[in-house]
């Protein structure tokens, strides 16, 4: 190869190099800035309900379920206090429950047991559907037992077909 062949091919491969080198832009580094910290501190658990809420919060505070008559399924006015007493229980994991579940004086005994404790595991399903756990609830059934209401009318039956929730710990 001759001398000008070399100069060219040298100088076509420097315009080349050259050429593709402007081509070819460095972007600068981008500069990335922090995410803004907040300057309020973060309660984490924020919205968790406390043992003091128990006596202080309107959902909280109705701890009693009533059934209609012969039945033992959850009425859904009483759907909202199932998810706070659920969402207590999964805010306090020590917590526990005991769901007393109780009949008016009509029926045998043996049968008003049996629904009182049919009504007290309507509620406990009710809590764990919404979330409960299952080691937190103790159902008992007191049947005929234990009435709130001791006369022979329509509404004191009403008043005793009911599970009552006590917070054994809080």
């Amino acid at each position: 190869m001759n001398t000008t062949t070399r100069v060219l091919l040298a100088a076509a491969l420097c315009v080349a190099v050259v050429g593709c080198a402007k081509k070819v832009r460095e972007e600068p580094p981008a500069t990335t800035t922090p995410p803004p910290t907040s300057t309020q501190p973060q309660q984490p658990s924020a919205g968790a309900y406390g043992p003091e809420d128990l006596d202080t919060d309107a959902c909280l505070r109705q701890r009693v379920v009533y059934f209609d008559f012969d039945q033992e399924s959850l009425r859904p006015e009483f759907q909202a206090a199932m998810a706070c007493h659920a969402k207590y229980l999964r805010d306090r994991p020590s917590s526990r429950i005991t769901l007393e579940g109780n009949a008016d004086e009509r029926g045998s005994r043996e049968y008003n047991l049996g629904l009182g404790e049919r009504r007290g595991n309507a509620v406990s399903s009710a809590l764990q559907a919404n979330g409960g756990s299952a080691t937190q609830l103790t159902t008992v059934s007191y049947g005929e037992e234990r009435p709130v209401c001791t006369e022979s009318t329509e509404d004191c039956w009403a008043r005793n077909r009911r599970v009552e929730i006590v917070y054994t710990a809080r």
